[in-house]
């Protein structure tokens, strides 16, 4: 198939990619930076471009990869999270319909299902964070945002059959932390902790994508959290909240030792776990990092399977800083 990927500059599309490559299909990239995998340069939301991508390259399937961020809030005004965000991906999906595109995949995300209420860590448990949650109410302006987007997708494939197929991603980024100054600890050791119930690895990432093009046409419509499994239980709620490292402990008993040898800390309080469990039912798809490969590799003092990048910074802000 010929795949639009948008984004095929960024972390994700570069990971990503090289997979669509490997099973046989062209990948069209459309990104603001160059890239090893990008053949189009421009943004998202420039609907002559995207008409001009879907005519002279045949496009089969698409895979939006592209958005403004979390840490992009500081970066643009709202309506620039407007445009890129939800009318970008509506001229997508418009354009995709008018081509007979066969499927395509959203790249979303589990921020939008963070309340206040939950970012804060109020209530006496962890909140059980799965596609289930009610009612949604974003914090900010990536979250709204990304959810008018979800919801376009949902519109389009309701009025045109479209497959679609909703990836809510959790994190996977290599950069700090906005958090780090409060949390108190290193990025390694705050990304290992997050393995347990709110990160994935960025092939991980790349991998569930590739599943969901192949799978999108016998899913029709599907809207899926992505995460590492968590070895934790919905039991463990009260007590993840109060005393998050006994519960560790008692999952896995190593853990603390492994831990004391590279000078990191479990966590004392979780307030939150991404259950993806309905992802390994449905789309077929299981994060192959989990905490328990992360202490296999400690065990056998062997490269940490995620990536630590501080300096990292995205396509759409290098654009910005070059610009």
């Amino acid at each position: 198939m010929n795949v639009l990927l948008t984004g095929s500059s960024g972390w994700l599309g570069r990971h990503l990619a090289p997979l669509l490559e490997s099973d046989g299909h062209r990948v069209v990239g459309l990104d603001v930076a160059p890239g090893p995998h990008t053949m189009l340069l421009g943004s998202v939301d420039d609907r002559d471009l995207i008409a001009r991508a879907f005519r002279d390259h045949a496009i089969d399937a698409v895979i939006h990869g592209v958005a403004l961020h979390q840490p992009d809030i500081a970066r643009y005004p709202k309506q620039r999270f407007v445009d890129v965000n939800v009318s970008a991906t509506l001229g997508l999906l418009e354009e995709a319909v008018a081509a007979k595109v066969d499927r395509f995949v959203f790249t979303s995300s589990t921020s939008l299902m963070i309340s206040a209420a939950i970012r804060e860590g109020r209530g006496e448990a962890a909140a059980w964070i799965d596609e289930t949650l009610a009612p949604l109410a974003p914090r900010n302006i990536y979250g709204a945002t990304k959810l008018a987007a979800e919801r376009l997708c949902r519109l389009i494939h309701d009025e045109h059959g479209l497959s679609v197929v909703i990836l809510r991603t959790s994190r996977f980024f290599p950069e700090e932390d906005d958090q780090a100054h409060v949390i108190g600890l290193s990025g390694p050791n705050t990304k290992a902790n997050e393995l347990l119930h709110r990160r994935l690895t960025a092939q991980d990432a790349a991998e569930a994508h590739r599943v969901a093009l192949a799978r999108a046409p016998d899913i029709g419509f599907g809207l899926f959290v992505i995460s590492a499994p968590t070895p934790f239980a919905r039991a463990d709620a009260a007590a993840l909240k109060q005393d998050a490292a006994r519960v560790i402990a008692g999952y896995f008993p190593d853990a603390p030792e492994l831990y004391a040898r590279r000078g990191w800390t479990l966590p004392r309080s979780i307030d939150r776990v991404y259950d993806a469990g309905l992802a390994e039912r449905v789309l077929g798809f299981r994060c192959r990092t989990d905490f328990s490969g992360l202490l296999d590799v400690l065990r056998r003092d062997d490269p940490l399977p995620f990536s630590h990048d501080p300096g990292y910074v995205s396509p759409q802000a290098a654009s910005r800083m070059n610009g």
